[in-house]
């Protein structure tokens, strides 16, 4: 499913618009990015947690040419399912 099918479930399941669902949903997507680029966590009871984790830095290597190469720590966006989630994918 590609973001305009969402939109057009969302629209459909609360009876609005497709241009309402989808300003909704673009800006409930922004403000969780904008959040968890700040370092906050966004949880969504039921559905699952989206979070800043930090990776630290690790020894790679070059796969074409074998050579070892030293990988910078970085943030980077995770999300977490959550119970109910989890329980709808795999019962």
């Amino acid at each position: 499913m590609n973001k305009g099918e969402l939109i057009d479930q969302i629209a459909s399941k609360v009876n609005t618009t497709k241009k309402e669902a989808d300003a909704v949903l673009s800006a409930a997507i922004e403000v969780i990015m904008e959040a968890v680029a700040a370092g906050e966590k966004v949880t969504l009871v039921g559905f699952g947690t989206f979070e800043r984790r930090e990776r630290q830095a690790r020894e790679g290597r070059n796969p074409k040419t074998g050579k070892k190469l030293k990988i910078p720590a970085t943030k980077v966006p995770a999300f977490s399912a959550g119970k109910q989630f989890k329980e709808s994918v795999a019962p």
